[in-house]
């Protein structure tokens, strides 16, 4: 089984043929409304994948709480761990440009309200051959201690370090498996505009440190990783972009549950990479996630 302990939103989309620079307005072509949050989003792939999921979060008492679960309540989630808080549901306000890029800022609301004691919580019910994962839209405090006790408890972990903050560096350290885009593996490698060569060394580097497995996602060039000592890459489809939002998660839900049902790593590198690429054929992140028929029929 696997556990995500994260964030819940409500985006709201906005389309416009081109991003707007600082301080600049542009007209938009489209709007709508889709279920988000970065924890919801994985949890959605995951489960979407294949594997028995188990959401914990929160949501407010307000009209977004409810379709920001629909997806997930749809799919056989395990929502038994959402709690229902006084604080507005998370929002996320999202711009899509002509071009499929976004650009996103994240009000937390009730996803704020999640402590070190809903981690302990949330750790206490899974086993050893369970898999949390998380990512930053939740307190650093509830983070931490989760990370904490699941590696106590010897429950495998899978960090997720998005959206960037300042103690993702030191929280990386704490999972078995992290996952990162381009940008946020230069925070946590402490070097910036790596070129390919460097990235590698830089993989190489802080897993000889660690021992953790380490995953970079880049995009349209796939991914690359290390884990055992051994750099792998895997390529996802080649594909004109609608939108990229949810890509991100479609791969750690899906790579997560590719572990969770006995797949190699790199056969789970390469459905999660793929999932991904399908992901950014449709619009809004939960609605753009593919189910299992659909990745297989790529693979």
């Amino acid at each position: 089984m696997i556990t995500i302990f994260g964030s819940i939103n409500m985006d709201l989309i906005a389309t416009t043929d081109r991003l707007p620079k600082p301080g600049e307005t542009v007209a938009g072509n489209g709007f709508s409304t889709a279920a988000g949050g970065k924890g919801a989003n994985q949890a959605l792939a995951a489960r979407r994948a294949g594997s028995t999921v188990r959401m914990t979060g929160a949501v407010g008492n307000d009209g977004f709480a409810e379709p920001a679960l629909a997806l997930l309540a749809a799919a056989g989630t395990d929502l038994s761990t959402v709690n229902h808080v006084s604080e507005p549901t998370g929002t996320a306000l999202i711009l899509v440009g002509g071009d499929g890029e976004n650009m996103i800022a994240v009000v937390p609301g009730a996803n704020g309200t999640m402590t070190a004691e809903h981690a302990t919580v949330a750790v206490d019910a899974l086993g050893t051959a369970d898999t949390l994962m998380l990512q930053f839209e939740i307190p650093v405090a509830a983070v931490e201690t989760a990370l904490t006790a699941a590696k106590a408890k010897g429950v495998r972990t899978i960090l997720n370090l998005a959206p960037l903050i300042p103690d993702a560096a030191r929280l990386g350290r704490l999972a078995d498996i992290v996952i990162a885009n381009e940008t946020e593996f230069e925070r946590l490698a402490g070097e910036d505009n790596m070129s390919a060569d460097a990235r590698e060394a830089a993989l190489r580097r802080l897993h000889t440190e660690t021992g953790q497995t380490l995953i970079v996602t880049l995009g349209g060039d796939g991914v690359i990783a290390i884990r055992g000592g051994e750099v792998s890459r895997a390529k996802g489809l080649v594909i004109e972009p609608v939108d990229t939002v949810g890509a991100g998660d479609t791969f750690c839900g899906y790579f997560a549950a590719s572990l969770d049902q006995g797949l190699d790593f790199h056969q789970s590198l390469r459905r999660a990479a793929v999932a991904g690429s399908l992901a950014c054929l449709k619009p809004g992140a939960q609605p753009s996630i593919p189910v299992a028929s659909e990745v297989a029929e790529q693979l």
